[in-house]
């Protein structure tokens, strides 16, 4: 897990509590709030320093940057995380190449998606034209059609979904969402090299959620290589196409599968992991039982007590 510490200016707390409102679960003492969103905590002080802590620590930290300072306490700030041997080239970013994302990391009910998403050279310029970016900056309705201009557009891609069930199976036998994710990741970085065989391609590109070795250790630990010429780097979707696409269409396939929770168990099943989402999880239990929620849930999340004494 990694820690980043961001000391704003007083005058712009406001806006940093105002962002994570919906997902504030508590006010703990002497802090201005405790927020959790994307597999992350963060942490607001009085003072002005804001901590994140989780998996995607840095990535969170990363949308401040322009606002605050690293934190020189911080156990490490985003520009380490960088310093890797697995950095991308510059030159890859207008150059046919593979990107990878997942979405529903950090939310409490649905499964993880995760895509690989293939632009070739001559595709780059129509897809930004198009409007492809970070799917965190789109609404869901945008990141629906985008999804499907991405289709209509023929690029290659592979998109994976790990539903809760084995979610949680693969919690109890051990795994850490790191590993899941870093698996989910590869396969699709496999299964879609094979689809597109021989096609001329200068690398692939992972939105960095752990540092490499981490990566490295956890595919490893079944058998899995890194293939040849991957990087990673962390904010990947606001530079290369690619993975701006990969987050759109694992964003459009979380946002359909929890559409259809929704339907199934009639109401609208919230997104995050903010104590909207403890009341909800409290009221489906009462309604389907706790043995229905490890179908649609992340159970190791803290939601899953929280909920449970609100049923009580």
């Amino acid at each position: 897990m990694s820690n980043v510490v961001l000391q704003f200016p007083k005058n712009e707390l406001a806006k940093v509590k105002s962002y994570y409102e919906q997902y504030i679960t508590k006010i703990p003492a002497n802090s201005l709030f405790l927020a959790k969103v994307n597999n992350v905590t963060v942490t607001a002080y009085k003072s002005g320093k804001v901590m994140f802590q989780g998996d995607r620590a840095q990535q969170e930290a990363a949308k401040w940057n322009k606002k605050a300072t690293n934190n020189p306490n911080s156990n490490r700030s985003n520009n380490t995380v960088n310093a890797h041997d697995y950095q991308p080239p510059k030159t890859i970013f207008t150059q046919a190449h593979i990107g990878t994302d997942e979405a529903g990391t950090g939310d409490y009910f649905g499964p993880i998606t995760v895509s690989a998403v293939f632009v070739p050279d001559d595709k780059l310029d129509a897809l930004k034209a198009l409007g492809i970016a970070d799917s965190k900056t789109l609404t869901d309705t945008d990141i629906t059609r985008l999804a499907k201009d991405l289709v209509k557009e023929k690029i290659p891609y592979t998109l994976l979904t790990l539903d809760n069930s084995k979610y949680n199976r693969l919690q109890k036998k051990g795994w850490n969402q790191g590993k899941m994710k870093a698996m989910l990741h590869q396969h699709a970085i496999q299964k879609l090299l094979a689809k597109i065989e021989n096609v001329p391609n200068n690398g692939i590109l992972i939105d960095q959620f752990c540092q490499p070795s981490s990566f490295i250790k956890h595919i490893g630990q079944e058998g899995l290589k890194l293939e040849r010429n991957t990087y990673f780097m962390t904010k990947a979707e606001s530079y290369s196409i690619p993975v701006a696409a990969a987050s759109i269409i694992a964003r459009a396939k979380f946002v359909k599968e929890m559409d259809k929770l929704s339907a199934q168990y009639g109401f609208t099943v919230p997104k995050g992991a903010s104590a909207k989402v403890d009341e909800a999880a409290a009221y489906f239990i009462k309604k389907n039982g706790l043995d229905e929620l490890d179908k649609v849930a992340k159970m190791h999340f803290a939601n899953t007590d929280k909920a449970l004494r609100l049923v009580k």
